[in-house]
This record gives C-alpha cells, sequence and structure tokens, in this order.
C-alpha cells in the first residue's frame, strides 16, 4: 500500500541520493546496522530510541535503490543484499521487542514468522516468474505499525500499545500472505 506513494517520495528522495557518494551496498549495511540498534533499544525497554532507530534505518532502506538507481550502481547483488538485509532487520526488531518484555514470546514468534512469511511467498512467486507485490501489509506498513506502537507505548502504556502493534503486525501479515497466495495461484492456474 505504500509502495503507491513511492513515487511521489522519489522527487524528494532523487535528488538527495545523487548527491551521495557512497555505494548502495554501503548504504544497505548502515541501514542493517541500525536496525541492530534498534532492537537493542527496545531489548533495553527505550521504546523511542528504538522507534527513533526504526526510522534512520528506513531512511537508509529508501535511499540506498535510490542511489543505486541514481549512480548507475545498480546490481542484481545489491537487490539480494537489500532484500536479505530486511529479513536480518525484521528479526531483530522483533526479537528486541521481546527480549525488552514488551509482548509475550509467542505473540513475537509468530509476528516474526508473519513478517518472514510475507517475503518468502513473494520471492518464491517471482522465481515462478509472477509479479507479486500485493498485499495489504508489506514491509513499510508493518514498520509503521511498529513505529506506532513503540511512540504511542513511549507517551502512555508500553506493553498495551507494543501488543496491539505486534497483534496487527501479525494479522495483516498473514492477511497479505494470503493475498499473496491467492494472487499466485490465479496466475499459475492460467499458465
Amino acid at each position: 500500500m505504500l509502495n503507491k506513494v513511492r513515487p511521489q517520495l522519489q522527487r524528494f528522495i532523487n535528488p538527495l541520493a545523487s548527491k551521495i557518494g557512497l555505494h548502495p551496498n554501503i548504504i544497505t549495511v548502515i541501514g542493517l546496522i541500525f536496525s541492530l540498534f534498534a532492537a537493542y533499544a527496545f531489548a533495553m525497554g527505550n521504546l523511542l530510541a528504538g522507534g527513533v532507530l526504526i526510522l534512520l534505518s528506513g531512511f537508509f532502506d529508501v535511499i540506498d535503490g535510490a542511489v543505486a538507481r541514481n549512480n548507475n550502481t545498480k546490481s542484481k547483488f545489491g537487490g539480494f543484499l537489500d532484500s536479505t538485509s530486511d529479513r536480518f532487520a525484521d528479526a531483530f526488531i522483533i526479537i528486541g521487542i521481546i527480549y525488552g518484555g514488551f509482548i509475550n514470546w509467542f505473540w513475537g514468534i509468530l509476528a516474526l514468522l508473519a513478517s518472514l512469511s510475507v517475503s518468502y511467498v513473494r520471492a518464491r512467486a517471482e522465481v515462478e516468474g509472477i509479479k507479486c507485490d500485493v498485499g495489504i501489509a508489506e514491509r513499510a506498513e508493518r514498520l509503521f505499525i511498529i513505529l506506532g506502537g513503540a511512540f504511542l507505548g513511549y507517551l502512555t502504556n508500553p506493553n498495551f500499545f507494543m501488543s496491539i502493534a505486534i497483534l496487527l503486525v501479525i494479522i495483516l501479515g498473514y492477511i497479505t500472505v494470503a493475498q499473496r497466495i491467492y494472487h499466485s495461484w490465479k496466475e499459475l492456474k492460467n499458465l
């Protein structure tokens, strides 16, 4: 869903990306490191720092692709590294939230599985030649939900708002998995 605003966002990001001299793979790794710091902040019970660090990680995740496109350094390995880093970042963040005691470990594992499954189903469909970017809760949406839980939890009731956020990630994540499976089924039965 948030991918639909990407073209408008590119108008602001492209001028910045064209001025960045770092290789996009380095930017990808910097974003991954910020997600590790976010996980540590959550694990230490600091929702505000965790949320801010997710925002920084997300910024680097958005800017790496723009730098690659603007500087003609786009590569298949860069796409692979970006996707792989995103999976690790998602896992780090959810594990940090679990370790910080904001949610029950069981719900955290379900959220982690939902996040990984959304990406796996897309990757598997694309192996079959299907464009599979459908669904209501792609990575950006799931991170915004966690951000909302972190910031609202910081202001008032941490465990309540993080639990709501994680439950939303679980529900919307599995709905997205189902949407992608259904989309893939429709596409593959016509081949």
